[in-house]
């Protein structure tokens, strides 16, 4: 087994920044005040967790009243969703997509069994939604619309904008679920027709169990957690204030990186890409191959197994996955490619590798060397032959 560790699973987490957990220390240590008590020695982590504030708000384009700290983003899903909701008791109706994540899907189908009808909007065979499909889907009695901004697995880009300014035009909330999406992105709340949007901070370099969900001023809100006055009285419960120092630390970061998101980190996927295409027969990009998240990959192996390839990768030292993160157990196919009708033979075989800032060309060229060779032998041990 290799000793060195390759990873191209950034869309699960990503590891915490040098300069995030140098911003976080104090908080773990010797700057431990609560936020919320009255005496001077309190006012070091007031004072952090009012900057991070600033910090996440500037990389999205929003006011620091707009922002409130969750536990991840599942959290801010769920939050945002059932407040929207909440705010709309006489409306039961809920417009998703058949390709969110779980922390969506879950939730619409509980929606479904408590007595709301659930539009569950249908993609192609690229992962795209369609506009007028979804037009047609909102009615007067329409409470929300919940829309990834970029899907965890393929990694394709959704028009929130668009879709956005329909809803508006409507006079329909909408809810985006942004935690792929941001700090690969640029993201401007100040101009994007969005209501709540969540975001989670293992995904751009902060520590897991550190979320955020933006609500735009003027939006009715319902708090999903209850009890103290923190977050303005909007999420109860002491803050986590090592986290959320972390998390603007990584808000600060991801701004500053974006470009190397969209420049270099782009050329070493597409430069995978295309070595594993040539180098690999029977295999295809799952996705839409013009519009997706800058360091996703997400390609199937005719009459393989997606399992199989991953305990060999593990072998070489590579970490990659066969999907989202919070599903990677199930043996079925992914939710999104079947809804993209990925023909059986190669969604089972299907590996997402997705990179970062942090990932080298000198990765990229180990991986494109390994991996057809372990394809190559697990199709000569296949009983799905052709």
């Amino acid at each position: 087994m290799s000793e060195k560790i390759i990873y191209f699973d950034n869309n699960a987490t990503t590891g915490v920044a040098p300069e995030v957990l140098e911003a976080m220390l104090p908080y773990l240590g010797p700057e431990y005040g609560n936020p919320s008590s009255m005496y001077r020695f309190a006012g070091a982590s007031q004072r952090a967790v009012q900057k991070a504030r600033e910090q996440t708000a500037a990389l999205l384009g929003a006011g620091t009243e707009e922002i409130i700290f969750t536990s991840c983003g599942t959290e801010s899903d769920s939050t945002a969703i059932l407040s929207a909701l909440r705010a709309r008791p006489d409306k039961k109706h809920f417009v998703t997509t058949r390709i969110e994540h779980p922390a969506v899907m879950a939730l619409g189908q509980q929606l479904e069994q408590d007595g709301y009808t659930v539009t569950w909007l249908g993609v192609d065979d690229k992962g795209r939604v369609n506009l007028d499909e979804f037009t047609r889907s909102l009615a007067r009695d329409t409470a929300l619309v919940s829309m990834m901004y970029a899907n965890n697995e393929t990694g394709n880009i959704y028009p929130v904008a668009e879709v956005g300014a329909i809803c508006r035009e409507r006079g329909v909330p909408f809810h985006v679920d942004a935690v792929q999406a941001v700090g690969k992105l640029p993201v401007n709340l100040e101009e994007l027709p969005i209501d709540y949007l969540s975001m989670s901070g293992h995904k751009i370099h902060a520590p897991k169990g550190i979320g955020l969900l933006y609500v735009r001023r003027g939006t009715p809100f319902r708090p999903f957690l209850r009890g103290g006055h923190q977050e303005r009285g909007r999420r109860a419960g002491t803050e986590a204030v090592p986290n959320i120092v972390a998390l603007g630390a990584a808000c600060e970061l991801a701004g500053k990186h974006i470009d190397e998101e969209n420049g270099r980190v782009k050329a070493l996927r597409d430069d995978l890409q295309k070595r594993l295409l040539e180098s690999i027969p029977d295999s295809i990009i799952n996705g839409d191959p013009e519009n997706r998240l800058p360091g996703t990959l997400n390609i199937s192996f005719k009459n393989v197994e997606g399992e199989a390839i991953l305990l060999l990768l593990d072998q070489y030292g590579i970490c990659a996955s066969s999907g989202s993160a919070c599903t990677s157990g199930s043996l079925e196919p992914s939710h999104v490619l079947r809804a993209m009708g990925v023909p059986f033979t190669y969604s089972h075989g299907s590996v997402r590798l997705s990179l970062c800032r942090y990932n080298t060309q000198e990765e990229v060229d180990f991986v494109a060397d390994a991996l057809p060779k372990i394809i190559a032998r697990l199709r000569e041990i296949s009983p799905y032959k052709d």
